[in-house]
Order: structure tokens, then C-alpha cells, then sequence
């Protein structure tokens, strides 16, 4: 008797794991060179505004994929935040995209947390899906050309995004 569709998802999903943590830095993220062009980001913002390619063309993006369920995007929004701030207005664009959530529970993240830069919406996956983000949190750095450098999968800190700015700003 061959293998059943239940011990065949079972592989799959133990295998999906060794692949996302094999190779794992420090701390229990992973950063790898991407690239391609990155998908197009638009839509009304979960603070209420509206966000169009027009915001960011021309500029290094940094792109957080996070969810108010993910214990880890918590303990990295706060790095983020800084680094958002220091890069001021003609600095790094962020996005935040809540990745399968609900709108009113990451409305009060966004408050909680003090997230200063625009957040989408994801309830299906599918923006995700398009940047290739494993699981969470992940975090992708595009350069001014619109082209996806790092993606970073996992809680950075400070010190790492900057680092990663700053390799794609050069």
C-alpha cells in the first residue's frame, strides 16, 4: 500500500520546516539574496489612508510581513519602528502588511505599537504568496530600482536592517 494523502501532506509539512530553518543565523532568522522585481503594493491602508506605487518609486522600500498572532513580529516591531524613524522622509519607504488577520485587531497593533508607516491588509495570503514570504515575520529590502534584494524571514533587529538598507542604498 502506498502512502496516504495524510502522511504525504505530514512529509511535506516536516520537510517545509527543515527548509525554513535549515541554515537558520543567530537568533532564528535567515536572510537570503532574492531577486526579481517587486510585486506592486496599492490599496486603502489599515490606518485609514491609501497607498500607491507612486509613494515609493524611486526609493529603497523595506516591506514587513507581520501578524498580531506572530510572538516574534511583536518583538521586532519596535526595532523596526526605530530604524522607519531614523531613515525620516527621504530615507527608506516602509510598508507593513498584516498577513491573514483580522482589520480590527491589527488597527490596535498598529496603535499599540506607534507604527508610523503605512500597513495593507492580506487576509488571503495572496500579497504574500507574491513575495515569496515563507512565514513570519519576513521582511523584504528592494532597492530604487524596484528590485527585491534580501528577504530576511525571521525577528531582525536594528543593527541588521540597517545593515541591510545601507547594502542596497550603495
Amino acid at each position: 500500500m502506498g502512502p496516504t494523502p495524510r502522511r504525504v501532506g505530514v512529509l511535506l509539512a516536516a520537510l517545509a520546516l527543515v527548509a525554513c530553518t535549515s541554515g537558520a543565523e543567530a537568533g532564528g532568522r535567515r536572510i537570503v539574496e532574492v531577486s526579481g522585481p517587486m510585486p506592486e503594493l496599492r490599496g486603502e491602508t489599515l490606518q485609514g489612508g491609501r497607498l500607491e506605487p507612486g509613494d515609493y518609486a524611486g526609493r529603497v522600500v523595506v516591506v514587513n510581513f507581520w501578524a498580531t498572532w506572530c510572538g516574534p513580529c511583536r518583538r521586532e516591531q519596535p526595532a523596526l519602528s526605530v530604524v522607519h524613524a531614523e531613515q525620516g522622509p527621504d530615507g527608506a519607504f516602509f510598508v507593513g502588511v498584516n498577513f491573514r488577520d483580522d482589520d480590527a485587531a491589527a488597527r490596535a497593533y498598529l496603535e499599540e505599537f506607534d507604527v508610523a508607516y503605512p500597513s495593507l491588509s492580506d487576509p488571503s495570503g495572496a500579497i504574500a504568496y507574491r513575495f515569496g514570504v515563507p512565514y513570519l515575520p519576513a521582511t523584504i529590502v528592494v532597492d530604487a530600482r524596484g528590485e527585491m534584494r534580501f528577504r530576511a524571514v525571521g525577528a531582525l533587529d536594528a543593527a541588521t536592517l540597517r545593515e541591510l538598507i545601507a547594502r542596497v542604498s550603495g
